[in-house]
């Protein structure tokens, strides 16, 4: 598997979508901590206010991916209006993770830097106004292609700060990183990183540090961690996630797995987790019923 398909196995994508038609005026979107607004302007001019410090002003055809939104606004002109898709995206159970946490408060692309994206908004849209026996279900997997296709063109074009996703653009660590995602139970040292990067020990731990903000053995130890923790709640044995994620024995694996998430397994396991939220809502003013329909 390639290294994308590899993260999102780990931190798997739900998408919905909740609104597909024309608006216009101002909808006001709450504070979301577990997940990420994404707006597809397909014709008209909208703002975004409270992200950033100066509007945000969308006046073509445009994918607009908010991956930690705080509260904000869309306004939309009152009387010629938008045609847009809006949904909702969260990754793994929601909160922080590694792939929207080396992303920009607002990620902007407009559709003519990805041609594709026009005919999968088109196809969203013909979905939207047929009314026809699965169209949500139909809906939702578009929205998820779309924010897979995003996410491949932030890591081609540099858009990522840090962390997982700027480390897999990069053409010498992305083939570390690959290494260690498949294989985890690895004894990983910094030499056997830095042979697969095909570099020195000290020039790959300070590129590593540059480029991901991590060093080698943290970054190691926190994929490790992760994937134990995604491994127990499918139901894992202890014995069996200690051995594969590379730990030589319990005692060394809980003192990990401590360090990293304040408590040992057992009590984090038994302790509530956040639950896969419904991706879907309610656009601000309206109601479901509107979904597909012009204005």
């Amino acid at each position: 598997m390639d290294s994308l398909t590899i993260l999102l196995n780990q931190y798997a994508l739900r998408a919905g979508v909740f609104y597909a038609g024309n608006i216009c005026g101002v909808y006001g979107f709450p504070d979301d901590s577990s997940r990420g607004h994404l707006h597809l302007v397909r014709s008209g001019t909208a703002q975004l206010i409270g992200i950033n410090a100066k509007p945000i002003v969308v006046n073509e055809p445009t994918v607009l991916f908010l991956p930690r939104p705080g509260p904000h606004r869309l306004v939309v002109d009152q009387d010629a209006g938008s045609d847009m898709v809006c949904g909702t995206v969260q990754f793994g159970m929601g909160g922080w993770n590694p792939i929207t946490s080396a992303l920009p408060s607002a990620v902007m692309v407009p559709l003519q830097a990805m041609p594709d994206m026009a005919t999968l908004l088109q196809a969203m849209f013909d979905e939207a106004f047929e009314q026809q026996f699965g169209r949500q279900a139909i809906l939702d997997r578009y929205c998820e292609i779309i924010m897979v296709k995003l996410l491949r063109y932030c890591m081609e074009n540099g858009l990522a700060q840090g962390g997982s996703m700027a480390g897999l653009a990069h053409p010498r660590l992305s083939k570390v990183l690959h290494a260690v995602h498949e294989h985890p139970e690895q004894a990983w040292t910094l030499e056997s990183m830095a042979d697969h990067a095909g570099m020195s020990r000290a020039r790959f731990a300070l590129l590593f540090r540059q480029i991901t903000g991590d060093t080698p053995a943290d970054y190691v130890s926190s994929w490790r961690i992760t994937t134990a923790q995604r491994l127990m709640r499918s139901g894992r044995g202890l014995k069996h996630v200690v051995d594969e994620v590379g730990y030589t024995s319990a005692s060394a694996f809980t003192r990990a797995f401590t360090r990293k998430v304040g408590q040992p397994p057992g009590a984090w396991l038994k302790g509530p987790h956040p639950q896969p939220l419904d991706t879907h809502t309610e656009m601000p003013g309206t109601s479901n019923e509107t979904l597909g329909q012009r204005k």
